[in-house]
């Protein structure tokens, strides 16, 4: 197709703060009735539904790309967006060792579901995900890069936890060149600010009426037949 509309930042029952309801094959179903054509699910510091979306996805006729939302050192999530399932497994592996060992508390924070392709619950995630990882956010466009990835700064109009709420500032140092926006916030005065920046606008769904419809804001021109095609693209962004 020529062009897609997407939504790249979604939890899945994994989250702690999602819906229960967010199952794999439910979110997949919801994204296709609304008319999207790529969507990505990024669990906040684990890819560990990934597996199971991507095969709810491919049945649906629906690209999926694997992702993350990881929160780094200083409590900034990024958006964190894989060419293939293995390397945003290897990737999660990777964050997982960075995540301090704090068990979750479901009746507190919420269930952290780990299910199949048919959306059966085949485990229980044992760390509180919603956490600040060990990873600097300055380290993590590398090491995406290392994993085939690419490296969004999550939700910047908001404060919490977005790079602005928290330092006040984006500058190329940090190495980001795309950034996204809430659906309710205006790229363009974003991308005044920050000329150095591409923007994307996602939903950062944790319930299925949030999942974003078609729009201008979240449609993205180019030949698109899988993840791979959708980070080639965002990454050709970067040398515009």
């Amino acid at each position: 197709m020529d062009g897609i509309y997407y939504d790249f930042h979604m939890h899945s029952c994994l989250s702690p703060c999602s819906s229960d309801d967010m199952t794999p094959n439910d979110l997949v179903g919801m994204a296709m009735l609304g008319g999207l054509n790529a969507i990505a699910l990024t669990d906040h510091n684990s890819c560990r539904n990934v597996p199971a979306a991507a095969i709810a996805a491919e049945r649906a006729g629906l690209i999926f790309v694997p992702g993350m939302e990881l929160e780094t050192s200083e409590a900034i999530h990024v958006v964190c967006l894989f060419r293939e399932v293995a390397q945003a497994m290897a990737f999660s592996d990777e964050v997982y060792a960075a995540l301090p060992p704090i068990k979750n508390r479901p009746e507190i924070y919420g269930n952290q579901l780990i299910l199949n392709e048919l959306d059966e619950e085949i485990g229980r995630e044992e760390y509180l995900l919603v956490n600040s990882t060990a990873i600097g956010l300055y380290d993590v466009p590398p090491l995406c890069k290392q994993y085939g990835g690419i490296a969004i700064l999550a939700h910047i109009d908001r404060h919490s936890n977005g790079v602005l709420g928290i330092l006040g500032d984006i500058t190329p140092d940090m190495g980001y060149h795309l950034a996204e926006v809430s659906q309710n916030a205006s790229a363009a005065d974003y991308a005044a600010r920050f000329p150095f920046l591409h923007f994307i606008s996602d939903s950062d769904s944790h319930d299925l009426l949030s999942i974003a419809e078609p729009s201008e804001r979240n449609f993205l021109q180019g030949n698109f037949h899988s993840a791979a095609d959708v980070v080639d693209s965002l990454e050709k962004l970067l040398f515009l």
